[in-house]
């Protein structure tokens, strides 16, 4: 594959001193765009017990868990074929252009979340959400990768990634307030999820497209009139003006990483999904057990567990950068697995609970960053938006199922810890995938 030259100002100085305005704004934006998508999913997570417990006939309630299992799993599935849509547009429409399509959409789904009137209205719309808050992720990584200098890149995708974090703990914080305003508390939740659309206004005179991108579709333009003059088209050519998607699976070095890192990415997906989106039920339980609020110690916990993510998404770029892609991503898989236990079975105290569930996050959810960080670096720019989409969201159309099958397993062994520890060995698969990877440490992208 063709990389770029390396500019020189990448191998001078702090990395801070290789970045100029534009490319801080697109930190801003993509942190912004990736913030916002927290916040709508931690929303979600935070308040789907309590609007389900008012949408559901009171003869379903018995069932809660199973109900709350779907509506995550329905999100889910959203996000995986929004994520695929929103990666392969990246590709022909432009970086700058999708994000801007991706807040707008999910704004408005998410504002509209707060007029269910039953639990499947309600599931019907976070399926929305899902599909449109899926399109920004590839969007924002692609166009962080193709702008920011290569001994940076870790760095400003961690940056990137911590933003998820943010919008994680936002929404706990906000929760905590919103929560005592009585049973409608979980729509006004969502009311406030109309508000990131006005930070489109500033996207679209802040930030540049990428120009890596614009190179890219130049090239595939030439080779579209080629094709259509009936020239015979070069090997390039042909990779060009075949559908990116296509592309993907029939060119051999991009199909063996594709496989590999969906792997990877399935292991991530389901420890995420199955297992850390019910830690504050699991807190808000054992509190109740103590004749505690639940709601006020699910918000403490769900703000322990997104400070322990934002720690875990900046440390993973700063250390992928220092140590590689590849020893990083393994480490945090391995520690993971081990501290998964630890977290349901180490203690009931539950100031020591929220210590654990800090420390938990560092790795469970702050390996996510290997995929804007190691993804990137792995397929050219004609393509990029498309594999990252493809690997970042494909997964889900299996882990939707997680959730299902974790509600099935809190029910069956009464109670979270178990069912965490089954779904935990699915880091495992992570962990054997990782090393067939190449490293890509400090290497120009292709193009």
């Amino acid at each position: 594959m063709t990389t770029r030259a390396v500019p020189a100002r990448d191998a001078e100085g702090p990395w801070y001193h290789a970045l100029d305005r534009k490319q801080w704004n697109t930190l801003i934006a993509s942190n912004l765009g990736w913030l916002f998508d927290g916040f709508e999913n931690y929303a979600l997570i935070l308040t789907v017990a309590p609007a389900l417990s008012q949408l559901l006939p009171r003869t379903e309630l018995a069932d809660l868990p199973f109900y709350i299992g779907s509506v995550i799993a329905i999100n889910l599935l959203g996000w995986a074929i929004g994520g695929l849509l929103g990666g392969v547009l990246a590709d022909y429409i432009g970086r700058k252009r999708m994000m801007m399509y991706a807040i707008i959409g999910y704004s408005v789904a998410t504002g509209l979340s707060a007029f269910a009137f039953s639990w499947w209205s309600f599931a019907a719309l976070r399926f929305i959400v899902g599909v449109t808050v899926g399109s920004e992720w590839a969007t924002g990584s692609s166009m962080m990768a193709e702008l920011w200098p290569d001994r940076a890149r870790g760095k400003g995708a961690g940056l990137m990634q911590c933003g998820l974090g943010i919008g994680f703990f936002l929404a706990s914080l906000v929760w905590l307030f919103v929560a005592p305003l009585g049973n409608d508390a979980w729509r006004y939740m969502y009311l406030l999820g109309v508000l990131p659309a006005l930070i489109t206004l500033w996207i679209r005179r802040a930030i540049p497209e990428s120009e890596l991108w614009e190179a890219a579709m130049a090239r595939r333009a030439e080779a579209k009139a080629r094709e259509n003059a009936g020239r015979t088209l070069s090997h390039e050519d042909q990779q060009l003006t075949k559908f990116t998607l296509v592309d993907l699976f029939t060119d051999r070095a991009a199909r063996r990483v594709t496989v590999l890192a969906l792997f990877m990415s399935l292991a991530t997906t389901v420890g995420f999904w199955s297992i850390s989106t019910w830690v504050p039920q699991f807190v808000g339980s054992l509190a109740t057990a103590e004749g505690l609020q639940a709601a006020r110690w699910a918000s403490f916990a769900g703000m322990a567990y997104t400070a322990g993510s934002i720690t875990g998404y900046v440390a993973f770029g700063f250390l992928a950068d220092a140590l590689g892609r590849k020893p990083v991503t393994f480490a945090f898989f391995l520690i993971a697995l081990l501290l998964t236990p630890v977290l349901f079975f180490g203690t009931k105290d539950l100031t020591w609970l929220l210590a654990l569930a800090f420390l938990n996050a560092i790795f469970s959810n702050g390996q996510y960053t290997w995929m804007p960080v190691w993804l990137p670096e792995l397929f050219p720019t004609r393509m990029r938006g498309t594999a990252l989409a493809v690997i970042f969201n494909l997964p889900r159309f299996i882990a939707f199922a997680g959730p299902l099958l974790a509600g099935t397993l809190i029910v069956t062994f009464g109670g979270f810890g178990w069912a965490a520890v089954v779904l935990s060995s699915i880091y495992v698969v992570g962990m054997i995938a990782t090393p067939f990877l190449p490293e890509t440490r400090g290497k120009p992208l292709p193009l």
